[in-house]
């Protein structure tokens, strides 16, 4: 195979062959021949998590097309499909998603696998609209299940680990506008009210003061613009991206201009490069209520974030019932880091981000880099071992593992 790495270029996958089924038939086939074998989906994962050093497998050779079921409020989305692709088809059938990701570049399924999410108190990570899944086993078989599953709420956040999923099943609710108005220095004291302050709201931070650089509120079309002091903040006259000195041109429109949901809701327009490109990731999740100790916490290592930390975001997600979603059983507020694309510069930094997060009992997410070790993820996860029970009895030779995975759930 040629060589393929994920989107960061980070990651130099290790597969033996890559493959690109273009049926649902070829796909069971190629999964029933194989030992080792995972799916890849828009490579926005910054960890070998995804890796494999048998078959990757990409979906995007199958059909395409979602299937809406108004009756239901429910769309089926083949899982290759990209959220902003999805977000588009929908809005022209007068339907949404309750949220989105801050790109809208992303895959379905790899986002739903490993936890992905938006903003807003109280909206859930994009899993938490899945109302059903259809995956291949490690026998070939294709099994669907929906919320009356009883093992459903493991399956959905799965890291990959429990088969090759083709189609989810999503929620939907009618479409919206949405109003994005970006506020500049918002003092720390202003925080948790800021956070509240509407449907979608992510605060940036460079770590060279506890003042907030940039907030950008996303609210409903029709509710009241804030007001010029609001909480002490000055208005953006002009459009801003969130890492300084990259093109505005990337990002979705500001200035409190309305317009549909999936045009305001991520920061970064579909077809424009997100973020920055050249960069690593990382992002842990905190109980909601331990919010303001744990940002003291990182002050005292912001010496350290600043220099090799491009920006920094602060975002709230509802609490779920998702076995292994980082929001699993509590109001999380996410402390993302967009690094340097240095590794070695990042990774001593990285090691006094989660020393000083311990308190707080963090979640990292699963598709971004972290050193945290398995005994002290495991234990923030009362159905860590339920899950891994599920991942040994769905695949109980391992076809679907990887040497990360083996890390994570020793058999």
């Amino acid at each position: 195979m040629s060589t393929h790495r994920n989107w960061a270029g980070n990651v130099e996958y290790a597969a033996r062959a890559y493959r690109r089924p273009s049926s649902i038939d070829e796909l069971r086939e190629l999964v029933a021949g194989s030992d080792r074998i995972r799916a890849v989906g828009s490579g926005h994962s910054f960890n070998r998590l995804g890796d494999t050093t048998g078959d990757l497998v990409t979906l995007a050779g199958l059909p395409a097309t979602p299937r809406l079921d108004e009756q239901r409020r429910v769309v089926h989305v083949p899982a290759a499909l990209r959220y902003g692709d999805l977000a588009t088809w929908l809005h022209e059938r007068g339907y949404a998603l309750a949220n989105l990701a801050s790109l809208p570049h992303i895959s379905v399924a790899g986002a739903v696998a490993t936890g992905t999410h938006g903003s807003g108190e109280t909206v859930g990570n994009l899993a938490t609209a899945v109302a059903g899944l259809e995956l291949v086993t490690a026998a070939g078989d294709l099994l669907t299940v929906d919320r009356t599953d009883p093992d459903f709420t493991g399956m959905v956040v799965s890291l990959g680990a429990l088969g090759i999923v083709t189609r989810l099943t999503l929620d939907v609710v009618p479409t919206f506008e949405v109003r994005q108005y970006v506020r500049l220095d918002l003092p720390r004291e202003a925080l948790d009210e800021a956070l509240a302050s509407a449907y979608s709201v992510s605060v940036f931070t460079d770590w060279r003061s506890t003042r907030g650089t940039q907030v950008w509120r996303k609210q409903l079309a029709d509710q009241p613009a804030p007001p010029a002091d609001w909480l002490g903040t000055a208005a953006a006259d002009r459009p801003w991206h969130p890492v300084p000195g990259m093109p505005v041109a990337n990002c979705t429109e500001q200035l409190g201009v309305p317009g549909p949901w999936h045009e305001r809701l991520p920061h970064f327009r579909l077809g424009f490069t997100p973020s920055n490109g050249d960069e690593l990731q990382s992002e842990y999740h905190l109980p909601r209520a331990v919010a303001a100790d744990a940002l003291v916490a990182l002050d005292e290592v912001a010496h350290l974030i600043a220099p090799v930390a491009q920006t920094s975001e602060l975002r709230t997600i509802a609490a779920d019932e998702l076995w292994l979603s980082p929001q699993y059983d509590r109001d999380s507020l996410a402390v993302h880091f967009t690094w340097i694309a240095d590794a070695a510069a990042v990774l001593p930094v990285l090691a006094e981000v989660e020393r000083a997060l311990a308190p707080f009992a963090p979640r990292p997410h699963w598709g971004k880099v972290f050193t945290m070790p398995t005994g002290t993820i495991a234990a923030t996860y009362s159905r860590w071992t339920d899950f891994a029970a599920l991942v040994n009895r769905l695949d109980p030779n391992g076809k679907f593992r990887t040497e990360e995975l083996d890390q994570l759930l020793p058999r």
